[in-house]
């Protein structure tokens, strides 16, 4: 048999699946992003078929695309146990989960930092929903989550806050103040879309979820086209195409929270805590 699947190519694929997009995989493999589709223009070539369509800094995986992530995922961990059993890991892999809000203004800096701060370890990064990653964690699946959440003590730790908006397209005009006021927000499981839709009821007005969108991608484009009003973690620079809107209730910082694996050694959670803190503060 001639083709040959390159495990190199394959990491590369499922940290774009990952991580959400071609910059994120290629911050979080200390790779440029040329090398990363570089590697996923190689398996297209090899297969004869298109894996995955860019969509703005996302990446969509085709119905080809998600064939092979699966066979990916199965053939990495063969290989990675295997390397195992035979003593011939150089590193210990630490897996650290985020919620795509917080990884979208952090994860650069974060993977420059935990991997300065953890040379001995092999750091790769998974983005999800908040009440996934807290259950991945809890069932030792990834190691490390940062957690838009409120708990306390245990194995969690404070990481600091994030500033939230309201942000609209900038010729969005919202309905008199007794209509329901159209939203856009994140499918369940979400924090963020309770968060929302809770202030909205206080204000004494009924949420119209006009859009209901599976990852930040489709909350950023329905927004976009104007379709209503969302609320996301302030962002510098300032998200493109979208204006924040003064005239919605401000609402209290998320709270933000590092959550480790029953088993790691707590100072991983208290260095992980720590660096999440001094990103912020030099992203303030």
């Amino acid at each position: 048999m001639s083709a040959v699947l390159d495990v190199v190519a394959l990491r590369s694929l499922v940290a774009v699946a990952d991580c959400g997009g071609f910059h994120r995989a290629a911050a979080a493999l200390c790779l440029t992003q040329s090398a990363v589709s570089q590697h996923l223009r190689k398996l297209e070539r090899m297969l004869d078929r298109k894996l995955v369509v860019r969509d703005g800094r996302q990446a969509r995986f085709t119905p080809d695309g998600e064939l092979l992530l699966a066979e990916a995922r199965r053939v990495l961990d063969a290989h990675d146990e295997a390397l195992r059993r035979l003593g011939a890991e150089e590193r210990r892999t630490l897996v650290f989960g985020s919620t795509e809000h917080a990884a979208d203004r952090f994860l650069p800096e974060l993977v420059t930092r935990l991997r300065a701060a953890l040379p001995s370890r092999e750091v790769r990064f998974r983005l999800d929903r908040t009440a996934r990653l807290a259950d991945a964690v809890d069932r030792a699946s990834i190691d490390i989550a940062l957690l838009i959440d409120r708990s306390t003590g245990g194995r969690n730790r404070d990481a600091g806050h994030l500033r939230l908006d309201w942000y609209a397209a900038p010729d969005w005009v919202p309905p008199e103040p007794d209509e329901p006021l159209p939203m856009v927000v994140f499918d369940e499981p979400c924090i963020m879309r309770r968060l929302a839709v809770d202030a909205v009821t206080e204000l004494g007005r009924q949420p119209d979820l006009v859009c209901e969108a599976a990852d930040l991608a489709g909350v950023l484009a329905a927004a976009r086209s104007g379709l209503g009003v969302t609320l996301l973690p302030s962002a510098k620079p300032r998200l493109e195409g979208l204006v924040t809107r003064d005239d919605l209730p401000q609402l209290d910082p998320a709270p933000l929270r590092v959550r480790i694996r029953p088993g790691l050694p707590a100072d991983l959670a208290d260095l992980a805590a720590k660096t999440v803190r001094e990103v912020l503060a030099a992203q303030s």
